[in-house]
């Protein structure tokens, strides 16, 4: 299982992240939103992705970048959901959507949840 969550496999394109937002579709598990979109990859990571926090929803930049570490480790930690289940690329936008403080263990159970709820709505399209 790869467990890697290298430069390959961030979402940096402006075109692709711009493309996402105005045609992806999303899911949410709250505290977190995951938007997706499926991509054309012929090689390479299947999933490309992007962890946000939203500067207007929590101030400081420690705090953000706390949350952001977080969601980044959940998600490397449960990316094998989605990667055994789900055939073809997608590109995946996680936004954190809420004010109160995080811990580790509140967004591993969220993250999974969402992954599986993301797995689900595929599965029935």
């Amino acid at each position: 299982m790869d467990e890697r969550f290298g430069k390959q496999d961030k979402l940096k394109s402006e075109k692709l992240i711009e493309k996402l937002f105005i045609e992806g579709k999303s899911v949410k598990k709250f505290p977190l939103k995951l938007v997706y979109l499926p991509i054309n990859v012929s090689e390479g990571p299947l999933l490309k992705t992007g962890i946000s926090v939203p500067k207007k929803l929590v101030k400081t930049a420690v705090r953000r970048n706390r949350i952001k570490r977080l969601m980044r480790e959940a998600f490397r930690k449960n990316k094998y959901l989605v990667t055994n289940n789900i055939p073809g690329s997608y590109a995946f936008m996680i936004i954190y959507i809420s004010r109160d403080k995080a811990d580790y263990d509140s967004l591993n159970r969220t993250m999974i949840k969402l992954l599986q709820n993301f797995i689900d709505r595929e599965k029935q399209e």
